[in-house]
């Protein structure tokens, strides 16, 4: 990855080192997730009782097949996260701080505004949008983050922040957006079904399974073999998996939400709507907020990023296994990173530009502990 701060990359030399950047799986991403789509459409159509195949063997309230396919796209994701990285939390207080507000009252705020603004009328998507503005990024923020020339170390860090933040309080959040502050604000909730033990359960499985997972792999991992073995072989040996989870689990979740689509193609354009309001308006803000308190353009990149991006695969598997495989707050969830994926990877475009374009403050160590 060239220097954040090297003024000689022209333009075209940008483009191409973002695009160069991509592996193949992540540079088609959207081609693959629209496929899965039609894949699930047309098994959908053609395999008679899939639904109580699937339904024959449980973890919880989700069925086996689909379980594994939600612990699939989690697990690679969390072992490689740099756990290590959470003793510089005493670093750059600005941007911890800056990141946190964004991520933990900015972000579930903006998302419950634009839900409620688009979809009023339709509860499941609305439900489904909340529960995605609750998930914090820790998956593709990396690679977004490393396309736009961002600080490697802060982004590690930011991600594992994130981490155990989800797992402490993402389901009092749900409870706080999906009840206690609709009730305030006198909105009509009583369509939302949910209780605050069934998210925390869903997290606990298809968020603390795995990151306990990936917390040991990535400990012993890098213990015996070295840091350098870790993240340069073995953790980019491990991500397809998360794709390939992410991908089946669309198959089956578009298999059996195939009839509702059919009737109501328009569905996905309701939901992508308040999504692209959300990816533009949190990425603009975190860049403009970081450039306005002194950060250099690397940090102030991954605050944008990470603040911008969303774990799709975290909502949907709390979407799953609170109102199940059919609901519209699982097809919310499905949806979501069929638009986030060109979206923020045209964002990356955007900070590059503005990179040229803004004067922004110096620094002498990339690392986050400056």
């Amino acid at each position: 990855m060239p220097p954040a701060s090297d003024p000689t990359l022209t333009p075209p030399a940008e483009e191409a080192a973002v695009i160069g950047k991509l592996s193949t799986l992540d540079r088609f991403l959207p081609v693959w997730i629209g496929l899965a789509m039609v894949g699930g459409l047309l098994l959908g159509r053609t395999i008679p009782g899939l639904q109580s195949s699937l339904d024959s063997v449980r973890v919880g309230e989700t069925s086996l097949p689909i379980a594994v396919g939600l612990l699939a796209m989690m697990y690679p994701v969390l072992a490689r996260v740099k756990y290590e990285e959470m003793g510089h939390l005493t670093g750059d207080r600005r941007m911890l701080w800056l990141s946190l507000i964004l991520n933990w009252v900015v972000g579930p705020a903006l998302m419950f505004v634009l839900a409620w603004v688009f979809l009023a009328e339709y509860p499941a998507f609305r439900t489904g949008l909340i529960v995605i503005g609750l998930a914090r990024c820790i998956a593709m923020v990396l690679i977004w983050n490393d396309l736009a020339c961002g600080n490697r170390e802060a982004g590690a860090l930011l991600v594992a922040i994130n981490s155990v933040f989800q797992i402490l309080g993402y389901a009092l959040l749900g409870t706080f957006y999906l009840a206690i502050l609709p009730g305030w604000l006198g909105l009509d909730s009583q369509d939302v079904s949910f209780s605050t033990w069934e998210i925390t359960k869903a997290v606990l499985i298809f968020l603390g399974i795995p990151l306990v997972a990936g917390y040991l792999t990535r400990r012993i991992g890098v213990r015996k073999k070295g840091r350098e073995w870790y993240d340069d072989k073995f953790a980019p040996r491990i991500a397809p998996i998360a794709l390939w989870g992410l991908l089946f689990t669309i198959v089956v979740l578009f298999a059996l939400q195939g009839a509702a689509l059919i009737n109501d193609p328009a569905a996905i354009v309701r939901i992508a709507i308040p999504l692209l309001a959300y990816f533009g308006i949190m990425w603009f803000a975190a860049i403009a907020l970081s450039r306005a308190v002194g950060l250099p353009y690397d940090r102030s990149a991954t605050v944008a990023f990470t603040a911008a991006g969303n774990n799709f695969e975290l909502a949907i598997a709390v979407s799953i296994g609170v109102w199940g495989v059919t609901s519209g707050e699982a097809l919310t969830g499905a949806v979501g990173p069929l638009i986030e994926v060109p979206a923020l990877v045209a964002l990356v475009y955007v900070s590059l530009w503005l990179r040229r374009r803004w004067h922004w403050a110096k620094t002498s160590n990339p690392s986050p502990t400056t």
